[in-house]
């Protein structure tokens, strides 16, 4: 057990009364004589809790309670008192006590109240942690000014009730959008509901989003409550809307005019507050143009629109998404941390990927997990990004770089044979395309001897 019990009482016979009963179950006890004895010992001793006496000479221990709570001591706290009143009891749990017991109280009464006490702490620490993981999780990393203009549309679009359309290629980051919105704004001690549309098949997504009755049709065993009435005065974030059907496009455009929905196999309408996100990576005006989106809904969507940019437009923030993702990761799976050196921070910074901030954070991941050592350099991440998705292609390692001058050449070497790739090594285009002498190129490929049978 090994908790740490702090009595603070100035009767000597209350201590030792206590001290018996709490060590004969494990506890440790440490003591105070007065209530400024009381506070020093919080802060020097760190208790698991403490047993407070009230009626103490020169600070009594409603003061200490009071002065412990605004120095941001949370530790819990079991009033105890000879003189027991009710506006005692009530002031000491306005001041944050656990409980308030009178002097005279059984041991066992005494026992379960700390192992409440402890529990409920131990349990409020745990969410409050798994909250700040929550919010790191979902948190916008980077400050460069592309970015900067997002931060600057979501801070606009926050305290409005407007609907949201955030656009943007896969795996930019959309989620993290709304849920910024969502967060900043009047709502945001609310739900957050969020639905994948392009996840649901068309037979399921009606049901999910609005509900339906028992019976509404077969395998409807039970009633469900839908997805924007489980979004009443908080957020709904219809994620891939543009995978929507027309059938459901045209019911959603109801909720957004009307405010109110319709279960399946109901007749009886009910009324929802609920606020609009909506996030799609395709081009909504070229899919009204085709006739598989509703311009009507698009046009009540995009009240707010915000472009999220990708990320080989934002390539000053990956610095920061990289020591990002690796502490995250760390947090997550309880990881040893591990460094990485400048050199491969800056080849990281020089990829394009194509799959944006996911591709980053998998990158970032794997490099985690196998690279043996506690230093993440030039080669290991070289040797990932050769090898990735969409590669198709598999290199021997490069040596790793041990100077600046090795690390640009090994940077340069895999820039060009990526631009090489991409233009079929059609060597006059790739020239035009990185703006170097046709002349220049060719002694490059033949000084870092690159060719199309052994880089492919």
């Amino acid at each position: 057990m090994n908790e740490r019990i702090l009595v603070v009482d100035d009767d000597e016979g209350v201590r030792e009364a206590i001290k018996m009963t709490l060590e004969y179950d494990g506890y440790k006890c440490l003591f105070a004589r007065s209530g400024q004895e009381g506070l020093d010992r919080v802060a020097t001793d760190s208790p698991n809790l403490v047993l407070l006496d009230v009626k103490m000479p020169g600070m009594d221990g409603l003061e200490v309670l009071r002065r412990m709570r605004e120095r941001g001591d949370v530790v819990p706290v079991i009033v105890i008192s000879g003189h027991g009143t009710i506006s005692t009891a009530v002031e000491a749990t306005k001041q944050g006590a656990f409980t308030f017991l009178e002097k005279g109280f059984e041991g066992d009464v005494l026992k379960l109240n700390i192992r409440n006490a402890l529990e409920q702490h131990r349990l409020k620490t745990e969410v409050s942690s798994y909250r700040e993981l929550a919010e790191i999780r979902h948190e916008m990393v980077g400050d460069g000014s592309v970015l900067q203009k997002v931060t600057d549309s979501i801070a606009r679009a926050a305290p409005t009730n407007s609907t949201v359309l955030v656009q943007g290629e896969s795996g930019v980051g959309k989620e993290l959008v709304a849920r910024a919105i969502h967060r900043n704004s009047r709502r945001g001690r609310e739900r957050f509901i969020q639905v994948n549309c392009a996840a649901l098949p068309e037979e399921l997504i009606e049901s999910e989003l609005f509900g339906h009755e028992r019976g509404a049709f077969t395998g409807a065993t039970q009633k469900q409550i839908g997805k924007f009435e489980q979004a009443d005065r908080g957020t709904i974030f219809l994620d891939e809307v543009g995978d929507m059907s027309l059938r459901t496009q045209a019911k959603v455009l109801r909720v957004l005019q009307e405010g109110e929905v319709e279960r399946l196999g109901s007749a009886r309408t009910i009324k929802v507050d609920a606020r609009v996100i909506a996030a799609t990576n395709r081009d909504l005006e070229e899919a009204i143009d085709k006739a598989t989106f509703r311009e009507d809904l698009y046009f009540r969507l995009s009240v707010i629109p915000i472009r999220v940019p990708p990320l080989r437009d934002r390539s000053d923030d990956i610095p920061r998404l990289v020591e990002h993702f690796a502490d995250l990761f760390c947090r997550e799976n309880n990881f040893r941390p591990k460094r990485f050196t400048p050199g491969a921070v800056e080849l990281m910074t020089h990829e394009r990927w194509r799959g944006n901030i996911r591709e980053l954070r998998n990158t970032v991941e794997r490099l985690m997990v196998m690279t043996a050592g506690e230093t993440i350099d030039v080669a290991e991440v070289a040797d990932v990004l050769r090898s990735g998705p969409g590669t198709g292609v598999t290199e021997p390692a490069v040596p790793r770089a041990s100077t600046l001058r090795e690390f640009k050449e090994v940077a340069e070497r895999a820039f060009l044979v990526e631009k090489l790739r991409e233009h079929g090594w059609n060597i006059s285009k790739t020239a035009e395309v990185i703006d170097t002498p046709r002349s220049n190129l060719y002694k490059k490929l033949e000084h870092y001897q690159i060719s199309q049978e052994q880089d492919g």
